[in-house]
């Protein structure tokens, strides 16, 4: 059958002055379909002007991307208010909403710690620099923070890992460092680890933060580590037993934890969820949507492909993430070929 369509093709194209055979034999026709992607507001910069373009420049697809608290995304995913074709989250409590209806898998690739960011004209910054450079106690970064009129950023601990993870680390730190037992609340206001607690003040976007404190606004602020080393930001990197980024601090982290709102009942009445430490992992998964256009559906097993290829770790690495050997969880048989398939390179 081959042979005839072969033949075929060439008799139409001497019959037409070679017209059908050079349109044959040219190159395949330009990949159609765009990868539309939510991602946790840290890896803004990375995705929107790292692996978004160079992603469309390796395979000729379309990308599109939008960022914010990862618990956030995923509560507008299961509300039908975003449709993405990929979820990149920061850890895999956010995705497990999202099971089995919108996906059954999810891929750990990286982390990134917990550092405090700092702004370099602050009157504090001299302190931090200190600090940073091993001049002085790490205490005392958090004892400033304590300090009245301290101006400290962080995103919200309701909907942003990130949030979370910076209350346990001010917890962990009080342990680890023999700091005051009223030094916590000092820091973040009173109750920042209940739903509504803390200074609220002090609570911004994710993906807004970081343009605060380099306007000068905030004295110091949370931040990824990826994100203080693409932002140019200086900050004060944390041992490894409070910074939430080594898995092999799993146990360490998971002594602290944070209330957050969970669902409605029936009473109208909204319930809580106890969140545990544990480090911050980049999960990444395709979402299936109903309706979802085919093209659409492989750009977004290509995205993914393409994070997980040597080139997407490499653009990741070169961000500040720490690169973690490929990880599946759920279910293998809701793996695209693609994805499978690259994976399997990796090993």
């Amino acid at each position: 059958m081959r042979l005839v369509a072969t033949v075929a093709i060439a008799i139409l194209a001497a019959a037409s002055g070679g017209a059908t055979l050079a349109s044959c034999s040219g190159s395949s026709p330009r990949p159609v379909g765009t990868a539309d992607v939510a991602f946790a507001g840290s890896l803004l910069k990375v995705d929107d002007q790292y692996v978004g373009p160079a992603f469309g420049r390796s395979t000729g697809l379309h990308y599109t991307g939008r960022g914010g608290g990862s618990f956030g995304l995923a509560n507008e995913i299961t509300a039908g208010e975003i449709r993405p074709g990929v979820f990149e989250s920061v850890g895999s409590a956010p995705i497990a909403p999202l099971e089995p209806r919108f996906t059954r898998y999810y891929v750990q690739f990286a982390s990134s710690p917990i550092v405090i960011a700092y702004n370099p004209h602050s009157r504090y910054a001299g302190l931090f620099a200190a600090v940073a450079g091993h001049r002085a106690p790490l205490s005392r970064v958090f004892t400033a923070m304590a300090e009245p009129g301290f101006r400290l950023g962080r995103t919200n601990p309701a909907t942003d890992p990130q949030g979370q993870a910076f209350v346990m680390m001010i917890e962990l730190a009080q342990r680890y460092l023999g700091l005051p037992a009223g030094i916590v609340p000092a820091i973040l206001g009173a109750g920042a680890a209940a739903p509504g607690g803390g200074n609220q003040a002090q609570i911004f976007s994710e993906t807004s933060l970081d343009a605060h404190l380099e306007a000068g606004q905030l004295d110091a602020a949370s931040a990824f580590k990826s994100q203080a080393i693409q932002y140019h930001l200086p900050y004060v990197a944390l041992p490894a037993a409070i910074d939430m980024g080594d898995p092999s601090f799993a146990a360490a982290y998971a002594a602290v934890s944070i209330e957050v709102p969970g669902a409605l009942g029936p009473d109208g009445r909204q319930s809580t969820t106890t969140v545990r430490g544990s480090p911050l992992v980049i999960d990444i998964t395709t979402i299936r949507e109903p309706g979802e256009t085919p093209s659409d559906a492989k750009a977004a097993a290509a995205f993914v492909a393409f994070v997980l290829s040597t080139s997407g770790r490499a653009l990741y690495a070169r961000a500040g993430l720490h690169l973690l050997p490929e990880r599946l969880y759920g279910n293998s048989t809701a793996v695209p070929r693609q994805i499978e398939a690259g994976l399997r390179s990796t090993g």
